[in-house]
């Protein structure tokens, strides 16, 4: 089902049709680096495989680096996740490819910034195409 996306810039005005669905929320807030959750807080590598259940999330082979870009507050005992892209020449087809992943996963290589931002999440966070 396709759904309208009204983006409104300065003196500009965008009505793009968007086919995809809006998945549950995994939790309320998330961890970023900044107030936009844009800035990389660190690079990941990958201690095993994962299978992403969803559209939500994406798949990882052990070795592979990611880019972690936020940090979900955990909630209610569901699982801590982290959202961030994969990296590496190996994996070429899953470059670029945004996506949540368990935290558990993966070792952090290095923290380029603190995730000190509380952000609350929104509906395009667990947007999927």
């Amino acid at each position: 089902m396709a759904r309208l996306l009204l983006l409104s810039l300065p003196g500009l005005v965008a009505i793009c049709a968007v086919h995809g669905i809006f998945m549950d929320r995994l939790a309320s807030k998330k961890l970023c680096a900044d107030d936009e959750c844009v800035y990389t807080i660190s690079l990941a590598r990958a201690q095993e495989d994962y299978n992403a259940p969803d559209c939500r999330f994406i798949n990882v082979k052990k070795g592979q680096q990611i880019y972690v870009y936020s940090k979900l507050v955990q909630e209610n005992g569901a699982g801590e996740f982290w959202a961030g892209s994969v990296y590496g020449d190996d994996h070429e087809d899953e470059m670029g490819t945004l996506g949540y992943f368990p935290s558990t996963l993966v070792e952090e290589q290095h923290v380029y910034q603190e995730a000190t931002k509380e952000v609350p999440t929104t509906d395009i966070d667990f947007f999927c195409e």
